[in-house]
């Protein structure tokens, strides 16, 4: 089985916010996230895949997901490059 190491986005409050995660079924949790069934973080928000990236086993996935939340540098370059491909974008399209 394979396992999913992700990120999203939103905007909240002028800001933009990410989370991270894992699963086996990114479409599915992404759903989960946007029908306000995910993660108590993610309720209430329109929410938008940036970064996936796909592990063999579900240890080596929440290694990596941990990794991945602590690694702050990371996200904020692949949530600046996403804010910058979509400056003309509304937020109700993310």
């Amino acid at each position: 089985m394979k396992f999913y190491v992700y990120l999203i986005i939103t905007k909240r409050l002028n800001r933009f916010i990410t989370y991270v995660g894992y699963t086996n079924n990114i479409r599915k949790r992404l759903n989960l996230h946007n029908a306000s069934k995910g993660a108590k973080f993610t309720k209430g928000n329109k929410w938008k895949l940036i970064f996936k990236k796909k592990y063999c086993t579900k240890s080596l996935a929440m290694k990596e997901e941990y990794k991945f939340k602590k690694n702050y540098k990371l996200r904020k370059y692949l949530k600046n490059k996403f804010i910058k491909k979509n400056e003309n974008c509304n937020i109700t399209t993310i």
